[in-house]
């Protein structure tokens, strides 16, 4: 079943200042199936985040249709959560708190909520910190609450915005292991961004490779290797290192698109 789909889909920023209206991303059509995690790599100023964007319904694309289970996305969705590169807790409430704060929004009930955010927490490896405020833990303590946070509304489809790039390489590494179990053991379908291509390669049952701006869908790579539950286990397998080879390769020849126009 197809859980997110773009159709031809072409987005244009008008300058405050006036002038010509500048195209992000233009003939922008992929379909990402239930239980897919796909991650979309490109150049800086793409247009991958505004990608993500009109998916959440943030943004309304300028030509063309975005569909998630087959309903049009024409404002935000509840089927849909966003993750991004800061945590963005709530600094007043604990992570038990910060983890049922869509729960509460949605009216469920507070032993319900709780209960959803404690089996949370313990898989998410914040069993017993769940009184803590944010500036009591780490930057990957606080990333992993935010992950809870994002799952605990049950979403179909997650986007994420280069969730770890502020973390250390080792935390990473962690982070990296928690959220690809937990998107294989619960089916969820992902959009994944990033700018470490060996992470995409990683995490991903399939790359797209995006030219630089207005950005569109040069490749399309399908990662048929095991172990996507397991990227450290997936990290050692020879195919990984070629695979990253022919992004850089890819990407480099985005840039000499950019240059020729």
């Amino acid at each position: 079943m197809v859980e997110i789909e773009f159709r031809n889909v072409a987005k244009r920023f008008v300058p405050r200042g006036g002038g010509d209206p500048l195209t992000a991303v233009q003939g922008l059509s992929f379909t990402v199936k239930t239980g897919e995690v796909v991650s979309i790599i490109g150049p800086s100023g793409c247009g991958k985040s505004t990608v993500l964007n009109m998916g959440s319904g943030l943004y309304l694309p300028s030509e063309g249709e975005v569909y998630v289970g087959g309903e049009r996305v024409t404002k935000p969705m509840r089927q849909v959560a966003f993750m991004l590169q800061k945590d963005l807790l709530m600094p007043w409430r604990t992570i038990r708190a910060n983890v049922e704060l869509g729960l509460e929004i949605d009216g469920v009930a507070p032993d319900e909520r709780r209960r959803t955010a404690e089996d949370l927490l313990e898989r998410c490896h914040l069993k017993g910190f769940g009184d803590h405020y944010p500036y009591q833990l780490s930057g990957g303590m606080r990333q992993r609450g935010a992950l809870a946070r994002t799952l605990a509304i049950d979403p179909q489809v997650l986007l994420m915005d280069e969730p770890f790039s502020a973390l250390d390489a080792q935390t990473k590494m962690v982070l990296q292991e928690d959220l690809a179990q937990t998107l294989w053991d619960q089916k969820k379908t992902a959009i994944f961004i990033t700018h470490d291509l060996a992470e995409g390669v990683i995490l991903s049952d399939r790359l797209l490779v995006m030219s630089s701006r207005p950005g569109t869908i040069i490749e399309e790579i399908p990662i048929d290797l095991p172990y996507r539950n397991d990227p450290f286990k997936r990290r050692s397998l020879p195919e990984i290192g070629p695979l990253v080879g022919r992004l850089m390769a890819l990407l480099k020849v985005g840039d000499q698109r950019e240059h020729l126009h």
